[in-house]
């Protein structure tokens, strides 16, 4: 009766010996980003909206930003509302406005 490799075995290294094998020839096991491409560039401000396609099904906004600000309404009015006021948000946050300036 043959036997059959387990799945939890490292696979044989291509020149015979025992290492295991990480992934194909030439990708490497892992990427680091690259620490020269760092801008400083962080998101500070996010607006998440779910505007579900069907007739009846109302939409949610939810709103944050790192000074603390997180705020969520639903229904197309509110959600409206605080897509303006998220924009507002933007304009006169203290994290963003020394951004913007400096740039």
């Amino acid at each position: 009766m043959t036997t059959r490799p387990s799945l939890a075995e490292p696979a044989p290294a291509p020149d015979g010996g025992g290492a295991p094998k990480v992934v194909a020839e030439g990708v490497p096991s892992s990427v680091l980003p690259d620490p020269l491409a760092d801008d400083g560039r962080r998101p500070v401000a996010w607006l998440h909206i779910v505007a579900p396609p069907s007739y009846g099904a109302s939409p949610s906004v939810r709103s944050w930003c790192s000074c603390g600000r997180d705020i969520f309404a639903a229904g197309r009015t509110r959600a409206l509302a605080l897509i303006a006021d998220h924009a507002e948000h933007r304009a006169a946050c203290s994290l963003l406005t020394p951004r913007r300036e400096a740039a």
